[in-house]
């Protein structure tokens, strides 16, 4: 039996990097070979709002869409493309051409054949209206169907990040003869998916469950192995833990109990436990200014808050010494792209009250200079718990805050749509290059009320958005370092933003369950390799 990696306090960064290379999952019974047969349970913290990522890549659909819907490649742990849909690929000198030849005698679940139109239907639709599509295929033209199984992506300028943005999760390929004609947004096949992959969509009982069916007639026999996959919604913290616990849940993503639990479920023998997989996905939390709002469109009011909020307190005290501090947007796991020296704001709360006292917020009679409120991403327990410790840090500098909670969709509408907030905690996904993930958060021209998770804080620095148009299409690797280090330092700089840690993702699982993480995609991948050894 392979050995259990389990997670330590301050370890998940050392972690991911020294299991990158490795191809045993941790927990799992290496010298048995795969068998048919069984049903997994897979837990969800919060209900997707849709189960097929066309048009919609809000919290949780990207770990459900996969397991119907496939991609034209897949990732190893070190983000090094692999065949799925696409068999082979060649990419012009000039990187304006992108030519897949496409893998032979696919169905899709209700019978029809898998082709170059379904492809070129996909991509041209998640470039209009999928959340990040627009950026990634910013550069594209057209995709060319020469033949029923060759799809030609032609450029207009170079996407040096377009070759590992083609995984399930991100960019899937749907059936054209269910989509087309149709807005992707709106159609109900989003809510009852058909696709290639491993697993039939069977039903979803909301507010409990979904029901996938292993698909008899899948192209990479003998798999998936698993016959059945539930997933279940539970949006409770402790109710997860005793779920998890008891048997009830065999894989679950994304640290989904307290991280105070953490400790004694290392000591429970069923149990594993993976930080692998989420080299696709890279989380870090931040604090993001509304700068609409004339309190934080004075800089000397962001850096006050720079000097009040310590990251590592949210680290070692909200986290329990789980993840790691960062002081810009980019997650250290995308070591290519982290700044290890970017400016600072040492914890000053002298310093803090004299930069509000110049900008002209001084304190009244009852000691508070201004009321806020502060709104957090209701994705975790920590999350609350950040957004606790940040009204108590401003309490002490003279600034009210009033923290609000509420549901998923109304945080979004109010972040993205209403723009009825003052500040946030939040958190995000860098990706898998900083040109897709981290360029949305800051590119003036990515300031698009109604879509989520873009540039919320509606930041505009044109020496920013030069850097970033002009990494977006650098072919030269080196060079693209240069321009995203010294993004990053102008951002430190304006501060719409503050960095505060990366999420401390690990999957935890029963040990009756192997080879769920197989790649950088992990859990949100197909789960096609998975299978019960007791």
């Amino acid at each position: 039996m392979a050995s259990i990696i389990k997670p330590t306090r301050r370890g998940f960064l050392g972690m991911s990097a020294a299991l990158l290379g490795t191809t045993a999952n941790p927990g799992s019974y290496a010298w048995a070979a795969p068998k048919r047969g069984g049903t997994a349970v897979f837990l969800l913290s919060a209900e997707p709002p849709v189960l097929t990522t066309i048009a919609h890549t809000a919290y949780n659909s990207v770990f459900v869409s996969a397991k119907v819907t496939e991609g034209l490649l897949t990732y190893d742990f070190n983000l090094n493309p692999k065949p799925l849909l696409a068999t082979d690929w060649a990419i012009s000198e000039d990187g304006l051409t992108y030519t897949f030849k496409l893998r032979e005698n696919v169905k899709w679940h209700d019978g029809r054949p898998f082709t170059s139109a379904d492809v070129a239907y996909s991509i041209q639709t998640i470039k209009e209206v999928h959340p990040r599509g627009r950026n990634t295929f910013l550069n594209l033209i057209e995709v060319q169907t020469p033949d029923p199984l060759t799809a030609v992506f032609r450029l207009s300028k170079p996407a040096p990040y377009l070759i590992t943005a083609l995984a399930a999760q991100e960019t899937p390929i749907v059936p054209k003869h269910l989509y087309e004609g149709t807005k992707a947004a709106e159609n109900p096949v989003s809510l009852a998916p058909v696709g290639t992959g491993p697993f039939r969509f069977k039903e979803w009982v909301r507010g409990s469950h979904i029901v996938y069916e292993r698909n008899p007639d899948y192209w990479d026999q003998p798999k998936p192995y698993l016959d059945r996959l539930v997933v279940r919604f539970i949006p409770d913290p402790a109710a997860r833990a005793i779920a998890i616990e008891t048997g009830e849940i065999d894989v679950a993503p994304s640290t989904p109990i307290p991280l105070h639990e953490l400790s004694r479920f290392e000591q429970l023998p069923h149990i594993g436990f993976d930080p692998r997989g989420y080299q696709y996905q890279n989380g870090i939390t931040r604090i993001e200014f509304n700068l609409e709002k004339p309190f934080f469109q004075d800089l000397r009011v962001r850096q006050a808050f720079a000097h009040t909020i310590d990251r590592t307190v949210i680290r070692d005290t909200v986290n329990y010494g789980y993840g790691a501090a960062i002081a810009g947007p980019i997650n250290p796991n995308l070591a290519k792209w982290y700044v290890p020296d970017l400016k600072t704001y040492a914890t000053d709360a002298k310093k803090a009250e004299a930069l509000l006292d110049e900008a002209g917020y001084r304190r009244g009679a009852d000691g508070i200079r201004i009321k806020l409120f502060h709104d957090y991403v209701p994705s975790t327990d920590s999350s609350k718990r950040s957004a606790e410790y940040v009204r108590q840090a401003l309490a002490k500098i003279g600034v009210d805050v009033t923290v609000r909670t509420q549901d998923f969709a109304t945080y979004t509408k109010r972040i993205y749509t209403d723009r009825s907030f003052d500040f946030a905690f939040e958190g995000m996904s860098n990706l898998f290059d900083p040109t897709v993930g981290v360029q949305r958060l800051f590119w003036s021209k990515n300031f698009k009320p109604g879509v989520p998770f873009s540039n919320g804080s509606k930041y505009s620095n044109p020496k920013v958005d030069e850097l970033l148009e002009a990494a977006a299409i650098e072919l030269d690797d080196a060079k693209r370092v240069q321009q995203w280090t010294a993004i990053q330092r102008q951002i430190v700089e304006d501060l719409p933003e503050i960095g505060i840690g990366t999420s401390p993702d690990t999957t935890i699982f029963n040990k009756r369950i192997a080879n769920h993480t197989t790649g950088a995609e992990g859990t949100g991948g197909s789960l096609a390799d998975a299978y019960i050894v007791a």
